[in-house]
């Protein structure tokens, strides 16, 4: 597996996005299903598990992803000391899907607390907060993150669905090589994260697209056919659309780490090969020249 830098961490090129395990589609795999998806992850030689507070199937059970990263890696046969898990805190889930944002130090410290407990873990490796909180000042939240590292309870901080401004924020607030990673929605369908992903490039830090393949809808499984330049490369190189599309993100800077969700086993054995799949000049400029209109990114 290749490899690539996120933060202090050197981990996998293609990382795994838990959610679709607990949320995202009509029914969820089983506990069993879930742990063996994360065990191929991990035997296929991925290194980064991506999930969140928030990933759960349903307001009352906050916390159900993380639960089986951690019963996941409790049951592996594998060294689980290797392996980096980032979570995210910062959005509200309340009774009766009542959705909402709080980037308070208060609250923030409380979810954290919530997720060492669930992940049964003294320090989180890469702590995320997940979405801006527009009732307070950016700056306060990355505050927030860089006290909870000075005390200990996390060891990287990173950001998430941030524009250009808040990572440059960040970046001020923790200093320059401090910011580990901002994961932002970025795929085909949705490039509008391509300015941040140059400001990432451009310092050295780890951009973590999330939904890289388009969602865990139907559009994920269609590459190849709304994008006909995607199925043009799979087919001449025998590989599948997703993983064309991996390396196309890949290609895109060594700062990028995809973390395509997966909720079976051959999804992400499938996603793992694209670290491998280096496409030519050729093959990126038919791509790139290929995109149509992309979906507009909503905050």
């Amino acid at each position: 597996m290749k490899t690539r830098t996120l933060g202090p961490f050197t981990v996998s090129a293609i990382g795994l996005g838990a959610m679709p395990m607990s949320m995202g589609r009509n029914t969820q795999p089983s506990e069993e299903q879930a742990i063996t998806t994360v065990h191929a992850a991990l035997d296929a030689g991925i290194t980064f598990v991506d999930t969140a507070d928030i990933y759960a199937p349903s307001w009352d059970t906050m916390g159900h992803n993380e639960a089986i990263v951690a019963n996941a890696l409790g049951s592996w046969s594998g060294d689980a000391g290797s392996i980096v898990v980032g979570t995210k805190g910062g959005i509200t889930r309340g009774e009766g899907e009542s959705w909402g944002r709080d980037g308070s130090e208060a609250y923030l410290r409380a979810a954290l607390e919530k997720s060492l407990r669930i992940l049964g873990r003294d320090k989180i490796d890469l702590y995320q907060w997940h979405r801006p909180d527009r009732n307070i000042r950016y700056a306060e939240g990355v505050e927030a993150l860089a006290k909870f590292r000075d005390e200990g309870l996390i060891t990287a901080i990173g950001i998430s669905n941030a524009n250009v401004e808040e990572i440059a924020v960040a970046v001020d607030v923790l200093g320059e090589g401090n910011l580990a990673s901002v994961q932002n929605q970025f795929s085909p369908r949705y490039r509008s994260s391509a300015d941040e992903l140059e400001y990432c490039a451009e310092r050295g830090i780890a951009f973590l697209p999330w939904s890289p393949l388009g969602g865990t809808g139907a559009d994920s499984k269609t590459l190849g056919e709304n994008y006909p330049a995607i199925a043009e490369v799979a087919q001449a190189r025998g590989v599948s659309p997703q993983q064309v599309t991996l390396a196309w993100e890949l290609a895109q800077a060594p700062v990028v780490i995809p973390i395509p969700g997966a909720s079976r086993p051959e999804s992400i054995t499938d996603s793992v090969r694209a670290a491998d799949l280096d496409l030519s000049a050729d093959e990126l400029t038919l791509l790139n020249d290929s995109w149509g209109p992309q979906t507009p990114y909503a905050d």
